[in-house]
């Protein structure tokens, strides 16, 4: 119950290093960097080892998936890259990403219990609660080096006009069901969500099961652009699961039997209703 504590002096926030990293690696921490993402390769092309963090109170050029940019207030979120190395492509853990934002959501419900069973994983990198999204995870690779970025809005309740509409915070929701919940304390959702993303990669156990159970709008209608950032394909039909590497399994409209679909961009008819709004 990390979210709950209470403490007189703020600036503990700010104590990242003494976060537990369970990869018994460094963690490097800025105020501000270009980003997060850009730090680690810096770091791996100086021999860091295999699970370095990376984290910053701000980033510059904050980005996110198809070269989208994060842009989020300072001091008020959570911003990290962890650096993995791989002895070859085939060791990665499979379907990573969405793995990693598994790992994500129970941490900000370990976090936050309050938000238990609220905490959502939308295919293929966000994690959504209340219809917005409160985390974005960007994963880049480099021969055998792996970079996985996540960014979480945590105290952040005041978004820009476009996307003020979408996008959410752990705070926020909490303060719905809790108008006098604490400022949360950003060094321990960090520690939580290191602890669920070792545990998560280190498991050879099943995952489908346990990611389909919080995967955003399944079993709802949807549309689908399949392919690039900017495709216009659009696939219209229900969402009935995740294949067993990661795809996204759509039963299009007139058909009984689902289609499996590796890039693309999910979209709904309608958002479920959003407490709150």
């Amino acid at each position: 119950m990390y979210f709950l504590m209470k403490y007189g002096n703020l600036s503990f926030d700010m104590n990242f290093l003494s976060v537990l990293n369970p990869w018994n690696a460094p963690l490097r921490y800025h105020e501000t960097v270009s980003s997060t993402m850009d730090e680690s390769r810096r770091l791996a092309a100086r021999g860091e080892p295999h699970g370095t963090v990376v984290v910053a109170d701000y980033q510059e050029a904050g980005r996110g998936r198809a070269g989208r940019s994060w842009n989020a207030d300072r001091g008020k979120n959570l911003f990290f890259t962890v650096l993995f190395r791989y002895s070859d492509i085939p060791s990665f853990p499979g379907a990573l990403t969405l793995r990693t934002g598994l790992a994500v959501s129970l941490a900000v419900e370990d976090f936050a219990p309050v938000l238990s069973g609220a905490v959502l994983v939308k295919w293929p990198n966000d994690i959504m609660i209340d219809s917005r999204k409160i985390a974005g995870i960007l994963t880049e690779t480099d021969g055998k080096t792996v970079y996985t970025g996540i960014g979480v809005n945590v105290a952040q309740t005041v978004f820009p006009g476009d996307i003020a509409a979408r996008a959410g915070s752990i705070l926020r929701a909490v303060r719905f069901r809790d108008a006098g919940a604490p400022v949360p304390v950003r060094a321990f959702l960090l520690e939580r969500i290191l602890a669920r993303l070792h545990a998560e990669f280190a498991s050879a156990g099943p995952w489908r099961e346990r990611l389909e159970e919080r995967l955003y709008m399944k079993g709802r209608p949807i549309r689908f652009a399949a392919g690039g950032a900017d495709s216009d394909r659009i696939v219209e039909g229900v969402l009935a699961g995740i294949g067993a590497g990661g795809e996204l399994l759509i039963i299009p409209e007139g058909k009984t039997a689902p289609e499996a679909y590796v890039t693309g961009e999910l979209r709904v008819y309608q958002d479920p209703p959003a407490p709150g709004t």
